[in-house]
């Protein structure tokens, strides 16, 4: 029987299980386009199956190719209720009655393997000693820590396992092991780096200037790397891993694949991957430009040349002071920091990066259920958009402050105040009484400037994003004004800073609303949000 071009194959209602049915209809072709010479084009292959599912205009998510994989295998894996959705449209010709059909006949048939399924354990069978290798292989993930007999594609004796992907291995950062690993790394590093500063006695010194203003330009002194990487980066980090956990562990498979974890797994895997040029795109910038060529300007050819047109600080500070520490031992010390902080900012927009692929896999399951057919649906995609939005602002709130304290520093360089918070109490106390003895006298280049104009427009650009897709709801549109004006409030107290006498008083209150933002997200809005297991990143 045919229909729109199609072979057909009616329900056989024999009362088989999903994969009785299943292997079946794969053989028959059901479902296949004819030949161009009318007959049957021929059985269903998994690569066939799973790309015409995935073009089926209102699946939106599409399928794996390693799902459809295992329902060709010999297992005891079975279809998801989504699945179970579009493979009765391809079963059923793209005709609404026998797609109906279609679904109720794989329902029942997906209910009688799991009667199987529980009728074996209750046996105490082993299923798993029956499983063959290869389709033990496909139910662990390539990276999870699988037992040596299951990972064939990766011993040497089958061939060369994988390639490489820059994609997940920095996304494994940020979803496997404890949410502490990556924070209390960071703080571990430069908690290091200050030891290194106690050694070579550049913790905490002062220099003459030329005008004679004498300035501290201590490694300890140094607000963007006190502040930056033990306050910020790790509190940053740890709202990240929190939020793609929440996302991927608890929240996507309730939305998605209706409690499938590991097809969920595999769709977002796929989408972490889909931006896999822009992991190798920031780490490029970040390590070559960034890192390397920013330290050899900055750092190496002064010490080498004896001087240069840059602010000194405790990285230059073998020129003007060399009985508190050598050349050598200053291009050794800053080529670990360079090091350090290169890779640790390549962390960082990894972490927008997995922003971004969070939004838009949300804004996209949300597109594709525009018309849920319960309500607890509709609630629970309200609630998880909720929650991801609170992460990512409290995450820009975050990034901002990033960006102003090392604007500040660089500004602090070129000022004459005599170490940053006698500068910052100067401006302020100005504003009152009309001084402006602060202000910078000598021109340098200030390289951070332009850096940290590149972590806040990166930063703002991801909350922008995340506002316009997932913003959109009535229910916490006004928690979303409130933190557009957080948010515009730093972006102001950054673009400000040494701009005018008296710019910390807008920078004070700034970073007051920011601590306030970062304590209650929510903004004065309590609410009591219970979804999956009540784990939130709010």
């Amino acid at each position: 029987m045919f229909k729109n071009g199609k072979l057909f194959l009616p329900p056989p209602r024999d009362g088989s299980d999903f994969k009785e049915l299943f292997k079946r209809l794969a053989a028959a072709g059901a479902g296949r386009l004819l030949g161009k010479d009318g007959f049957p084009a021929g059985p269903w292959t998994p690569e066939l199956l799973a790309e015409a599912i995935s073009q089926i205009d209102s699946n939106r998510v599409g399928v794996d190719l390693r799902t459809v994989q295992l329902w060709f295998q010999e297992n005891e894996k079975g279809i998801s209720t989504a699945n179970i959705r579009w493979l009765a449209r391809i079963l059923g010709c793209d005709d609404p009655v026998a797609t109906s059909e279609w679904q109720m006949e794989l329902s029942a048939a997906q209910s009688r393997l799991s009667i199987k399924r529980r009728g074996w354990k209750r046996a105490g069978s082993s299923v798993a000693q029956e499983i063959p290798d290869t389709a033990l292989i496909a139910t662990f993930d390539d990276e999870t820590d699988s037992p040596a007999v299951l990972t064939r594609d990766t011993d040497p004796k089958w061939g060369p396992s994988r390639r490489f992907s820059l994609a997940r291995k920095s996304e494994a950062f940020f979803s496997r092991g404890s949410p502490l690993n990556l924070p209390a790394s960071v703080f571990a590093g430069v908690t290091a780096l200050g030891f290194l500063s106690y050694l070579t006695g550049i913790h905490s010194v002062t220099y003459g200037r030329a005008d004679g203003v004498v300035k501290q330009v201590g490694f300890l002194w140094t607000a963007n790397w006190t502040f930056v990487f033990m306050v910020f980066l790790p509190l940053f980090f740890a709202f990240v891993t929190e939020l793609v956990t929440f996302w991927k562990d608890e929240a996507r498979p309730k939305l998605v694949a209706q409690g499938d974890k590991m097809e969920s797994d595999d769709a977002w895997a796929r989408s972490v991957q889909a931006s896999s040029y822009s992991y190798w795109a920031v780490l490029l910038i970040c390590v070559v430009f960034a890192g390397l060529f920013q330290w050899i300007g900055v750092s190496l050819i002064p010490l080498l040349k004896g001087g240069g047109s840059y602010a000194t600080d405790w990285g230059s500070l073998a020129i003007v002071r060399p009985e508190v520490i050598s050349v050598p031992e200053a291009i050794v010390f800053t080529g670990l920091a360079y090091l350090y902080m290169c890779l640790c900012f390549y962390l960082f927009f990894v972490g927008l990066i997995l922003i971004y692929t969070v939004i838009h896999d949300l804004w996209r399951i949300g597109k594709a259920a525009s018309n849920p057919p319960e309500v607890d649906y509709q609630y629970g995609l309200h609630e998880a958009s909720l929650r991801v939005m609170r992460a990512i602002f409290r995450c820009t709130v975050l990034g901002l402050l990033i960006a102003i304290v090392m604007k500040l520093q660089s500004a602090y360089l070129t000022s004459r105040g005599e170490n940053i918070v006698a500068w910052l109490v100067g401006d302020m106390s100005s504003a009152f009484y009309g001084r402006n003895d602060v202000s910078a006298v000598i021109s340098y280049r200030r390289p951070t400037h332009y850096s940290s104009l590149l972590i806040a427009i990166s930063t703002c650009a991801v909350f922008l994003y995340g506002s316009i897709r997932l913003g959109v709801e009535l229910r916490f549109r006004m928690s979303l004004w409130k933190m557009s004006a957080i948010v515009a409030l730093l972006v102001a107290s950054y673009l400000l800073i040494d701009a005018f006498a008296g710019f910390s008083i807008l920078l004070g209150v700034g970073v007051l609303f920011a601590i306030y933002g970062l304590f209650d997200p929510g903004l004065g809005r309590r609410q009591a949000i219970k979804l999956g297991n009540n784990q939130s990143v709010s």
